[in-house]
């Protein structure tokens, strides 16, 4: 059994001053596994915040369907019922204005305890482990945010969210407001923290090389709709959907000779989430779309085991793309660039 399972979620918001209503979220399915990362991956827009903030219930889900651990979240149960509180946790993108000002480090990572009912010195044991684990010294959790770097307070943020051991974690763009070094250093930590305490991970982020280095699968978004899912060795080596290559088309390229394979190149708007195409999303863009494109949505078609595709055209798209390794080409010379100065235990 799946520790989590989604099916068929969706989330609209209202349009202010009209009937209109924003189609965030458009009928997605997933599973997570424990022990497992599952990235979430799209432009701007697509989704994947909204997605993690049903999750945890900081927003009520205009449709679908979610279960945690077998309990289906909703109604009289949610991330604060004594059966699942602490066990689903949340690490945001900026640190600096995630953690508050006013709170010494140690307060800040002691929060979420406070609400399972723990003593004092049970607390201070589990802060002080959650420290250790992320790599900030005991001396420097008297201090407040503002007094340490961006790579010290996202590991706060790590620290806060592992202390009441969930079982799992979303992780909204954690790396994308860290410098080059702070980076490499907090994806090496999610590496071994996963190791070492078996969390699933739902990673949200539009990092694609620290989505190959991190997750184990990859659901690719477009307006809400998950276009491509399976893999991520798999999709990064051989995609099945023309918006997948185009994501991993534009991924800048840490050496200018590197030479760019790709044969499909998207054009055009995206469509308004408002008043959304009755077919296929991202036909008004894609140089391989066709008639059916623009009448019928297309199918979602397993490809290959675990690996699935919503598109009319795959068969066409993976043999055209199938001498593409978009980061097999480049992924020795990412690693040396992220890596230096990384110490070998945090890796």
């Amino acid at each position: 059994m799946s520790l989590l399972s989604v099916e068929d979620l969706v989330q609209t918001f209202p349009v202010a001053g009209s009937r209109a209503l924003v189609r965030a979220v458009n009928g997605v399915s997933f599973t997570l596994a424990r022990g497992e990362t599952l990235a979430l991956v799209g432009e701007s827009g697509s989704g994947k915040t909204t997605i993690g903030r049903c999750l945890l219930g900081l927003i009520t889900p205009s449709g679908g369907r979610i279960v945690f651990n077998g309990m289906e979240m909703g109604g009289k149960r949610s991330v604060r019922s004594p059966e699942i509180r602490g066990k689903l946790q949340l690490v945001f993108q900026e640190p600096s204005e995630s953690l508050d000002p006013r709170m010494r480090l140690h307060e800040i990572i002691e929060e979420p305890l406070r609400a399972l009912g723990l003593d004092r010195l049970e607390r201070e044991r589990l802060v002080k482990e959650a420290a250790r684990r992320v790599g900030l010294p005991e001396w420097l959790l008297t201090s407040y945010p503002a007094e340490i770097s961006m790579g010290l307070q996202q590991r706060v943020g790590i620290a806060r969210a592992i202390v009441s051991k969930p079982e799992i974690i979303v992780l909204d763009e954690p790396t994308s407001a860290l410098d080059p070094t702070a980076r490499a250093e907090i994806i090496d930590l999610l590496i071994r923290l996963q190791r070492e305490l078996g969390t699933a991970y739902l990673f949200i982020s539009h990092d694609l090389s620290a989505v190959r280095q991190l997750s184990h699968r990859l659901a690719v978004l477009y307006l809400g709709m998950i276009v491509e899912q399976g893999e991520s060795a798999a999709l990064f080596s051989q995609p099945g959907h023309p918006y997948t290559v185009g994501l991993l088309s534009s991924v800048l390229l840490p050496n200018p000779k590197i030479k760019r394979l790709t044969q499909l190149k998207l054009a055009g708007e995206i469509p308004s989430p408002i008043d959304l195409p009755k077919a296929c999303f991202l036909a008004g863009r894609c140089p391989l779309a066709e008639e059916r494109c623009r009448a019928v949505m297309p199918p979602v078609e397993t490809v290959a085991p675990g690996h699935i595709v919503r598109c009319y055209r795959t068969d066409e798209v993976m043999r055209m793309e199938q001498a593409v390794d978009y980061f097999g080409q480049f992924q020795a010379e990412s690693d040396r660039i992220l890596g230096a100065g990384v110490p070998r235990d945090m890796r």
